[in-house]
């Protein structure tokens, strides 16, 4: 499971081989992932933030002769560290969160896609999740916008101590392209756009979802191997292995077989 985590079936296959000398062939690998328990894991200690984003699979056709095409999956990370990805189970996600031991303030941190902000919303309770929309993405939206350098970095300093109306009132003033778009998105995500300097230096939760991101590039690193394309029904096992090695459960005394 190990070997197959990280690389496709006929090189687990052959590095198998190499490693013990026994021959087991591709085919028994992949039989082998729906057989291992990779539930996600349980966070520690209290939960206090969660990061949610979206990463991509290459589909293979049902339809003999059309081409392969390309899936969304879900994928969290929890306080930074442990991995869970789902396939196409949006309410396995929200359980798996839902099922922490939630701290009194729960800050949840995603990029601007309404879907991730829909999962959100079925996250926790309303009076106890906190939504922060990533720094980084706020800044590259903001940097869109053809103004001067000038203006541009004082409207980044205001947004970066949480001064969004007057941010809004000088882009307001703005007749530079991009200024209206940008402020429309500031109005959208009004209530997720925190003092992000004073969140740092107190160290209440990440400013960004950079951990998720992450999480996503680990898993497409097994996920999109060169040429591979997937069947529908075997993707939430693949997701499940990748995350049970990237989460550390594959130890022998771990990995438990049906």
């Amino acid at each position: 499971m190990l070997l197959a985590a990280n690389e496709s079936f006929q090189d687990a296959e052959n590095d198998l081989k190499l490693l013990t000398g026994i021959e087991v062939g591709h085919s028994t690998h992949h039989r082998q992932v729906k057989r291992v328990d990779l539930s996600p894991p349980n966070v520690k200690q209290k939960l206090t933030e969660v990061c949610l984003d979206g990463g991509k699979v290459r589909l293979r056709s049902e339809k003999k002769g059309q081409p392969a095409y390309w899936k969304e999956y879900k994928t969290g990370r929890l306080q930074g560290i442990y991995y869970g990805a789902f396939f196409p189970d949006n309410l396995s996600l929200t359980d798996w969160v839902n099922s922490q031991n939630i701290g009194k303030i729960l800050y949840c941190l995603g990029d601007g896609h309404d879907g991730i902000w829909n999962l959100f919303a079925q996250i926790a309770r309303p009076e106890s999740r906190q939504e922060i929309l990533d720094w980084y993405h706020l800044k590259e939206n903001l940097y869109k916008i053809q103004a001067p350098k000038k203006f541009l970095v004082d409207i980044e300093a205001e947004l970066w101590h949480g001064q969004v109306e007057q941010a809004i009132i000088k882009l307001n003033k703005s007749k530079c392209v991009g200024v209206t778009q940008f402020t429309n998105y500031l109005r959208k995500h009004r209530h997720r756009l925190v003092n992000y300097m004073y969140f740092q230096a107190e160290q209440l939760s990440s400013i960004g979802s950079g951990a998720v991101e992450s999480a996503v590039k680990q898993i497409d690193k097994r996920l999109q191997i060169v040429g591979a394309q997937w069947k529908y029904d075997f993707i939430p096992y693949m997701l499940s292995l990748r995350c049970a090695y990237l989460n550390g459960k594959l130890a022998p005394t771990t990995c438990n077989v049906k």
